[in-house]
């Protein structure tokens, strides 16, 4: 695995919409999915705001690999189930970065079902 440079990073964070898309048994992309995501420390994170019976969500735990488009940035990951109880400051990241978009869309990445579904994505 590799890391995200500090550039990538920064502009990932920023962005507002993310682009995700698992792959294939047979190595293709799927379609791109828009989701929102946040930067924590190096990390970068996303959810399924619709639980997880969502099928992109399905799709990128079947497959644990994919690609992220977002802020002009391109990279294929791995998709990390986080695997820990709620995390304070995720729910930071996402109120810091969506609050002015409503309670009601910010919300729905902040439900506990959510946060069962928090995906880590892993430069590859």
């Amino acid at each position: 695995m590799s890391s995200w440079t500090a550039a990538e990073l920064d502009r990932i964070g920023r962005a507002v919409e993310f682009e995700v898309a698992s792959r294939r048994p047979d190595g293709s992309l799927r379609p791109f999915v828009t989701i929102w995501g946040v930067r924590l420390g190096d990390d970068i994170y996303v959810r399924s705001a619709h639980g997880a019976d969502n099928p992109w969500f399905v799709r990128a735990i079947a497959s644990g690999d994919g690609q992220l488009r977002a802020g002009g940035v391109e990279r294929d990951v791995a998709f990390e189930l986080v695997q820990s109880g709620p995390d304070e400051g995720l729910r930071r990241a996402y109120h810091a970065k969506y609050d002015r978009y409503g309670p009601g869309p910010v919300g729905s990445v902040l439900t506990v079902e959510a946060e069962r579904t928090t995906l880590r994505l892993v430069p590859r």
